[in-house]
């Protein structure tokens, strides 16, 4: 059976829960629910299983904070035995407008920490991220307040809808490819 590494970044604890740098737990969130999968807390990060079509997707939610995350990711890469190839990094981005979705295989940390953190544990910059676009409305200076903050309301009423979008890119990444599901959900 194949092993794909499903990876949400986030940071933990409640105060994080609902803000903007969190969509990449948000994310798992929502496909777990959607499928009755539960999380469980195990080494550096809270795990859960998904089996399907002949592939098991193990999410992953790091415990070590945005910053650190390519710890955990490393960490489960190995004991895992995933192969780089099928690791998708979820994650937000600002540079994209509200609600935006992008894949890539590879490309810089575009001043992510958490991607940075990746990049440097992993010593490359060739594994899969999934973008998820927040935008970049902020005031000049406001940039962690705006990352760290709550969705406003026109955010909020489009969410559920672009989290249904993005469960279907990570089944997509997982049972079609890379390269088709680029192809069919970049830029949409």
């Amino acid at each position: 059976m194949k092993k794909f590494l499903i990876v949400g970044l986030g940071n933990i604890g409640e105060k994080y829960a609902d803000t903007r740098h969190n969509i990449g737990f948000k994310i798992l969130d929502h496909f777990a629910k959607k499928e009755e999968v539960s999380f469980v807390t195990d080494k550096l990060g809270d795990k859960a299983e998904y089996k399907l079509k002949g592939r098991t997707f193990i999410f992953l939610k790091p415990s070590t904070y945005m910053n650190l995350s390519g710890k955990s990711i490393k960490y489960w890469l190995e004991k895992e035995k995933v192969p780089l190839e099928n690791l998708l990094v979820v994650t937000d981005d600002l540079n994209l407008p509200f609600g935006s979705i992008r894949l890539k295989t590879k490309g810089s940390d575009g001043g992510h920490n958490g991607l940075k953190d990746t990049q440097d544990k992993l010593n490359t910059t060739k594994y899969n991220r999934f973008r998820f676009g927040i935008s970049d409305t902020f005031s000049k200076g406001r940039q962690v307040d705006y990352v760290l903050g709550k969705w406003n309301d026109e955010e909020l009423e489009k969410l559920p809808e672009r989290l249904d979008k993005s469960v279907e890119l990570i089944k997509s990444f997982v049972l079609a490819g890379v390269n088709n599901t680029m192809n069919s959900f970049n830029g949409k």
